[in-house]
């Protein structure tokens, strides 16, 4: 969480603008809107909503994959600063995509990145990208150590970013935790609360303030997590 921060506050403040004249302080949302716009292929009164939109699609595909994994892995498990290995989970979003919880923060810091300058816009993606395949192939190597040939069966059936639409799977009867998922995964549904609600007014600082929010949220509520983790270990 930690690095994904710094890597999404930096995008923000674009730090190269400044210095070293970089890139301009226009936001990608904005630059995106003037593009299609100046291609003909779009007013700008109409391309701005557009991608808007777009944005607001992608931040709900993030909170709904965040959501979905963590109500079937259990936020515990989640943020824990370990890797853990219990049995193979193929429950959920897990039977159709092997990383829907990084997946979901991928496209989180997407539509993240629709309100940062254009540049960090593109150092915010390649940078996430980059240490999220780092951290995927990481855990796979992990999980592959600890758990043999039930995990490297599970490699060859289910895709490890691209979901698929249908699964030979069954699940194992594992039970979703709703409440505490919501709970804990705050910030990709404040993140799709800014664009679908609030993104209407142009209003970018208001939208960033409502994320921070949601930020703070989150990291009360995981906080509570492991505070119940570390009483339930005692």
């Amino acid at each position: 969480m930690a690095i994904n921060a710094i890597i999404i506050v930096l995008g923000f403040f674009s730090p190269w603008i400044d210095l070293w004249g970089i890139g301009k302080r226009i936001t990608l949302l904005e630059g995106l809107a003037l593009e299609l716009s100046r291609l003909g292929l779009l007013r700008f009164t109409v391309a701005a909503p557009v991608v808007t939109i777009v944005a607001a699609l992608i931040a709900a595909i993030g909170a709904i994959l965040r959501v979905w994994g963590t109500a079937w892995l259990g936020p515990t498990t989640v943020i824990h600063s370990q890797m853990l290995a219990g049995a193979v989970m193929a429950d959920g979003p897990y039977r159709y995509v092997r990383n829907p919880l990084y997946l979901g923060v991928w496209c989180m810091v997407a539509a993240l990145a629709f309100l940062m300058p254009v540049s960090g816009a593109l150092f915010t993606m390649t940078l996430i990208t980059f240490f999220l395949l780092r951290l995927i192939l990481g855990e796979e190597a992990f999980l592959i150590t600890k758990l043999g040939k039930p995990y490297q069966n599970y490699l060859h059936v289910v895709p490890r970013l691209i979901p698929r639409l249908r699964t030979t799977l069954r699940p194992t009867g594992n039970k979703p935790h709703w409440l505490r998922a919501i709970a804990s995964e705050l910030t990709p549904i404040g993140v799709f609360v800014a664009f679908a609600v609030f993104s209407w007014s142009y209003d970018d600082h208001l939208m960033e303030k409502v994320i921070t929010v949601s930020f703070g949220l989150s990291l009360v509520a995981r906080a509570f997590f492991v505070g119940k983790r570390q009483d339930s270990n005692a």
